[in-house]
């Protein structure tokens, strides 16, 4: 996996999980990037569509009820054959609550931008 992907990702986790900002995850695509919701039926393709996406449905949500315990929280990479394609896999822990929101997600990048993310998540907030 190369530096950039690596890089991307904590930047879509910090974009997207912990800051809500549909301006600075969309920035992180490709002009031709996709982002889909597989278990939502949902895509988004291109920055702006992903943008206006990502704000209606952050608007939509209510307020998290316990904020994500970083120190608890979990996830592993995983290379694939592609240097530019990586699956991860998040155990999302949150303040004051027992159990974890696992997710996966498969990201394919090119030039440090995301063109691809299939994002596999229960119906909360992505991450």
């Amino acid at each position: 996996m190369s530096a950039d992907a690596q890089q991307v990702f904590e930047q879509y986790v910090v974009a997207g999980a912990m800051l809500r900002d549909a301006d600075a995850v969309a920035a992180l695509f490709a002009d031709d990037g996709v982002l889909e919701w597989p278990l939502q039926r949902v895509t988004f393709t291109g920055p702006g569509e992903i943008r206006h996406g990502l704000r209606e449905f952050y608007a939509g949500q209510a307020e998290p009820t316990a904020d994500a315990d970083p120190v608890r929280s979990r996830y592993a990479l995983h290379t694939t054959a592609d240097p530019d394609t990586f699956v991860v896999e998040i155990d999302t822990a949150y303040d004051g609550i027992d159990d974890e929101t696992p997710m996966v997600q498969i990201f394919r990048v090119r030039d440090g931008l995301i063109v691809r993310l299939r994002d596999y998540f229960d119906g909360g907030a992505p991450a």
